[in-house]
């Protein structure tokens, strides 16, 4: 990371929310996934899309390509109030290796009536995972179509810079 104090406030430097996955793994189909996708709706407003299982596994009960999870990408203003509900649910606080490499980040709910969705006796209540993908201006430049090129030693984003960001923007605790 650049150290020094010309760089402090350059809006390119600046991390952003790049988008929220919201996952909830049923690890059945039917009735139940379809509750999920419902749960997912609500929060959202977007329509959720379901996830197979890659390979059958008698044990769990599973065949492959049965549909056994559904997910939805949110970005923008909504991704970070969705993110903002989640993180108040776990207090403000992550362990460090909830953080990748990368600069993402990743927590699990146990209850989506935590959220502030209203229990209704008929869906049941659902657990749900977390992904925030964290960037920086002009990354886009690695996966453009035309005139190629790589993101920068210092433009990417690292555990660090994500840790650092979470602390500063929720006055969050890594534990």
């Amino acid at each position: 990371m650049v150290s020094g104090k010309k760089n402090l406030g350059n809006p390119m430097r600046e991390l952003k929310v790049h988008k929220l996955v919201l996952n909830c793994c049923v690890g059945e189909s039917g009735d139940r996934l379809t509750r999920a996708s419902r749960v997912l709706e609500q929060l959202t407003g977007q329509q959720p899309v379901f996830s197979k299982s890659r390979l059958t596994i008698r044990t769990f009960g599973i065949r492959r390509n049965e549909k056994i999870s559904t997910h939805v990408t949110v970005r923008g203003d909504k991704a970070e109030e969705i993110l903002e509900r989640g993180l108040k649910v776990k207090e403000y606080e992550l362990y460090a290796r909830n953080f990748s490499n990368t600069g993402s980040f990743g927590f699990g709910i146990n209850e989506h009536i935590d959220l502030g969705i209203k229990y209704d006796p008929s869906t049941g209540i659902y657990g749900m995972d977390f992904y925030v993908v964290l960037k920086r201006a002009g990354s886009r430049v690695s996966s453009r179509r035309r005139a190629k090129a790589r993101v920068g030693k210092y433009q990417t984003v690292s555990k660090d810079d994500a840790i650092k960001w979470f602390q500063q923007k929720y006055e969050g605790i890594v534990l």
